[in-house]
C-alpha cells in the first residue's frame, strides 16, 4: 500500500512562489502573519506596492536635492573666482571617497559618447549617497555654510536639521532598492521626512510632489 502524503492547507502555487522569493526573505512576513502563507504573500505584495509608492517621491526629492546642492556649489566657485567645475576642482574640500565617486560618475557619463562630457550628465550620475554625505558633519565648517542656502525655508541653519531627515531617507531608499521590507520602518514618518526636506527647499515643490503621491492610499490599504 502507498501511504497518502500529508494534506497541505496551502495552495501549491503559493508554495512555489514562496520558494522562488525565498524563505529567508519571506520569513519576516510569515512571522507577521502568524504563519499563514497566503496572508504573508499578500502582505509581501502590499509591501512591494508601498515601496513603489515611495519610489516616485523619493526620485523627485533626489533630483531636486542634487540640483539645489549643485547650484550652491556652483555659486561657491563663482564667489571664489574659481573657473573649474566644483567636482574637479581640488580646492573644493571633498573627501577621497567623494572624489572616487566623482571619477566613477564621470566614467559612467562618458560611456557611449565622445569629447567633453556635459556636466549635467556627471551631476545626474552622482548617487543619492554622494549628496547625502555632502550634508555630513565632516563638512560642517567647510561646505555647509554654502550648502545651507539650498534650504531657505528651513527653520534654522543647523546642519543636523537637514542632515537627519536626509540620512533617514537615504537608508530607507537603500532598503527599497534592495527589495527589503519597509512596513515596520515608520513609513508615515518617512513620508513626512520627504515633505520636510522638500519644504526646506521649496514649499511649492513639496506641494507638487505631495499632489501626486499615492503613499497614503497604499498605507490605508494595508492587509
Amino acid at each position: 500500500m502507498h501511504s497518502t502524503p500529508p494534506h497541505s492547507t496551502e495552495p501549491p502555487d503559493d508554495k512555489v512562489v514562496f520558494e522562488l522569493i525565498s524563505p529567508d526573505r519571506l520569513n519576516p512576513y510569515l512571522t507577521q502573519c502568524a504563519g499563514d502563507l497566503a496572508a504573508a504573500l499578500a502582505f509581501y505584495r502590499w509591501n512591494s506596492d508601498l515601496a513603489a509608492a515611495f519610489f516616485e517621491p523619493l526620485g523627485h526629492l533626489e533630483i531636486m536635492l542634487h540640483n539645489a546642492l549643485d547650484a550652491r556649489l556652483v555659486a561657491r566657485q563663482q564667489r571664489r573666482g574659481r573657473t573649474a567645475e566644483w567636482y574637479v576642482d581640488r580646492q573644493v574640500p571633498l573627501t577621497g571617497k567623494a572624489r572616487g565617486d566623482i571619477v566613477q560618475a564621470q566614467e559612467r557619463a562618458a560611456r557611449g559618447g565622445a569629447g567633453i562630457t556635459p556636466r549635467g550628465k556627471v551631476i545626474a550620475e552622482l548617487s543619492f549617497g554622494f549628496w547625502r554625505f555632502l550634508l555630513a558633519r565632516q563638512y560642517k565648517t567647510s561646505l555647509w555654510p554654502d550648502l545651507a542656502g539650498a534650504f531657505p525655508h528651513a527653520p534654522n541653519r543647523a546642519l543636523t536639521t537637514v542632515e537627519n531627515p536626509v540620512k533617514r531617507l537615504h537608508q530607507f531608499r537603500n532598503r527599497i532598492a534592495h527589495h527589503e521590507g519597509i512596513w515596520h520602518l515608520s513609513p508615515e514618518a518617512r513620508r513626512d521626512d520627504i515633505q520636510t526636506v522638500l519644504g526646506f527647499m521649496s514649499p511649492a515643490a513639496a506641494a507638487w510632489v505631495d499632489g501626486a503621491s499615492r503613499i497614503d492610499d497604499v498605507l490605508t490599504s494595508r492587509p
